[in-house]
């Protein structure tokens, strides 16, 4: 059965951004938990160029009624002109998890 908890993909470009953008974002009560897994690879395109970079992955939890909440505050909160912010939906999972993402979601 589909859930409202949606895991948000976002880089940073670096640990200490990841984790001052991470504690805001569970300071506003827009994400329930952030893990951030350190030393990525990312290769891209931008402005025309191809690109490489280490970054850090976040995985944001969140229920859905405050994704809206949550791409407002990256988006400020981010240093990138253009921050990857992509929401994956949870198809299932730990009902006792899930029911804390949104008790601790909640507008």
């Amino acid at each position: 059965m589909p859930t409202s908890t949606l895991i948000t993909l976002c880089t940073c470009p670096s640990q200490a951004t990841a984790e001052e953008i991470a504690s805001a974002l569970v300071e506003q009560g827009v994400a329930a938990c952030i893990n951030i897994i350190p030393t990525i690879t990312s290769i891209y395109k931008w402005q025309g160029k191809l690109e490489k970079a280490n970054e850090v992955l976040m995985l944001i939890k969140t229920d859905q009624s405050r994704y809206q909440d949550l791409e407002r505050a990256l988006t400020i909160l981010h240093p990138y002109e253009l921050p990857e912010i992509i929401a994956v939906p949870v198809e299932q999972g730990l009902a006792g998890y899930l029911n804390w993402v949104t008790q601790c979601t909640k507008n």
